[in-house]
């Protein structure tokens, strides 16, 4: 049996995405058999498990027949360059972690991993470090244009027009090409969880009571509403718009439902409501899967207070069980 490959970059390391990495591949009992690779320093990481009484050896990666079996490696790398300290930002730390990112993205781009497993990383890190993306799906866009961020949980799936933008910004690109290309992605490369014939795509508005004709906005009568008759036309299975503050719940515990947002926060104030612990980040229109948990570095509780591994045990899981498929 050939055992999936799991590569894993394991986020900030001022924040607690490398702790809630090993929790998920060491404490939680739960992850189907693959070969779960971790991209980061050894150093590092030792003393990361250290902190919460993990004692183990990472055999080290190989692409050769003596990583065959499933289990935990590590492709050792270098550490940040200056001293970081936990639940603190910095250019340090963000250098760092986009460096661990970019190889295993790489590895993913090459057929050396069967999917890539993202722990949470900083933005405001990024930016001081001179690195030019915002973040994991801006970066993999750059290579693969049709990249979409959509979040799955067992009772919501929600697609992202736009992603991490102002909202200025964000409500600009609400044009009839966006909507297209999201309806395409989304009919060429629908969730997992919502193939099917009963697969549809709920639109969600872009202003209260989807404009009410006109009257509380004209995006819904003169973008919204064409984009998804064009896009029904050519036999996409795509509804709405619909009151943003309805569509929601026609989509709630519909796994055949996948409901597009507009703009990030439309999509993520339901999404974390309802599946904070366990949602995860699937980024679609990808060669290979590409998932993340649902939640960032939570800097204020790093170093300090145990952090919870539910979302990226789950993003694991999801990524192993896609890959074994």
């Amino acid at each position: 049996m050939t055992f999936p490959r799991i590569g894993i970059s394991i986020g900030d390391p001022a924040g607690i995405g490398p702790e809630v990495t090993l929790r998920a591949l060491f404490f939680s009992g739960a992850l189907p058999p693959a070969r779960y690779v971790l991209f980061g320093p050894r150093s590092f990481l030792e003393k990361e498990a250290a902190a919460f009484g993990l004692s183990t050896e990472i055999p080290s990666w190989k692409t050769d027949e003596s990583c065959a079996g499933a289990g935990v490696y590590l492709r050792d790398l270098p550490g940040p360059r200056e001293p970081v300290k936990k639940g603190e930002p910095g250019a340090s730390a963000g250098r760092a972690s986009f460096a661990w990112f970019e190889e295993a993205a790489a590895a993913a781009r090459r057929g050396e991993m069967d999917a890539l497993v993202t722990a949470p990383v900083a933005k405001v890190g990024w930016n001081l470090a001179g690195i030019p993306w915002r973040g994991h799906t801006e970066y993999l866009e750059s290579f693969f244009p049709d990249a979409v961020m959509s979040f799955w949980s067992e009772k919501l799936t929600v697609a992202l027009l736009s992603h991490h933008l102002p909202l200025r910004d964000a409500l600009a690109r609400v044009n009839r090409p966006a909507l297209a290309r999201l309806f395409r992605i989304l009919r060429e490369c629908p969730p997992a969880r919502a193939e099917g014939p009963a697969f549809e795509i709920l639109v969600a508005g872009l202003n209260p009571h989807a404009g009410e004709g006109g009257i509380l906005g004209t995006e819904e009568r003169d973008v919204i509403a064409p984009a998804v008759a064009e896009a029904r036309a050519a036999g996409t299975p795509v509804r709405g718009p619909f009151p943003p503050d309805v569509v929601f719940r026609l989509a709630l515990g519909r796994p055949e439902k996948i409901v597009a947002a507009l703009y990030h926060d439309q999509g993520l104030i339901p999404f974390k409501m309802i599946a904070f612990e366990t949602g995860i980040n699937v980024t679609l229109g990808l060669p290979f899967i590409r998932t993340s948990p649902d939640h960032g570095t939570a800097f204020d509780i790093a170093g300090r207070t145990p952090a919870d591994p539910a979302s990226m045990t789950e993003a694991l899981r999801r990524a192993a069980r896609s890959a074994s498929a």
